[in-house]
């Protein structure tokens, strides 16, 4: 079964439809039992760290997450849900994330002629080996909405990265713990392959 952790973040309808698709049992829940008892866990997310946050304190997430890396139970962060696993984020300056991995969040640069957020595909170039990425070629094109981008400590857990005006690391792996930038739930072809990669993994 996979766990769809729900903090009211927004983007769990279209996670849960992603997984049904690759024929996967998918419960959304906060239950702490619930979310033991699974194969793997997701941990989707758009808006605000520091709300992001707060909802995980409120709902008791938090040493639960924690848990669930000690478990070893495959879990997979996707987009904000990247960006809670490391210390901290420009966007909620004194807010402590996760600290799962080493790294932080920062804003997007100002660059002439491009948007913040960013809004749309861009390619993947694979700076490590991933499980994720398994069978997808180099410059594959997945789907991205952020204005904050993760900057990690220890270049050996990034295993994509890609451009927006400036080197964004796009997707992290280390043990048990996976992560993207990007929606892979809206990335077509390639995102269903990334998360059925996912579901592949073993605890």
């Amino acid at each position: 079964m996979v766990a769809v952790i729900d903090y009211d973040a927004g983007n769990i309808k279209s996670v849960e439809k992603a997984v049904m698709a690759l024929g996967g049992d998918v419960k959304i829940t906060r239950r702490r039992d619930e979310i033991f008892s699974a194969d793997h866990i997701i941990l989707p997310g758009v808006g605000s760290f520091g709300e992001a946050m707060d909802k995980l304190h409120e709902y008791d997430l938090v040493e639960v997450i924690k848990e669930v890396i000690h478990r070893q139970i495959p879990f997979l962060g996707i987009c904000l849900g990247l960006q809670l696993l490391f210390h901290g984020s420009e966007e909620s300056e004194g807010v402590e994330g996760l600290g799962i991995l080493p790294g932080r969040i920062v804003r997007l640069p100002e660059e002439a002629g491009l948007k913040i957020p960013h809004v749309g595909w861009n390619s993947l170039q694979f700076a490590n080996e991933g499980r994720l990425f398994e069978g997808i070629p180099q410059d594959a094109y997945v789907y991205f909405v952020h204005s904050y981008y993760l900057q990690a400590e220890d270049p050996g857990i990034v295993t994509a990265v890609t451009e927006y005006g400036t080197r964004i690391h796009a997707s992290v792996e280390q043990g048990n713990v996976f992560a993207c930038q990007f929606h892979p739930e809206k990335s077509s072809d390639v995102g269903m392959r990334i998360l059925r990669n996912f579901m592949n993994i073993s605890g």
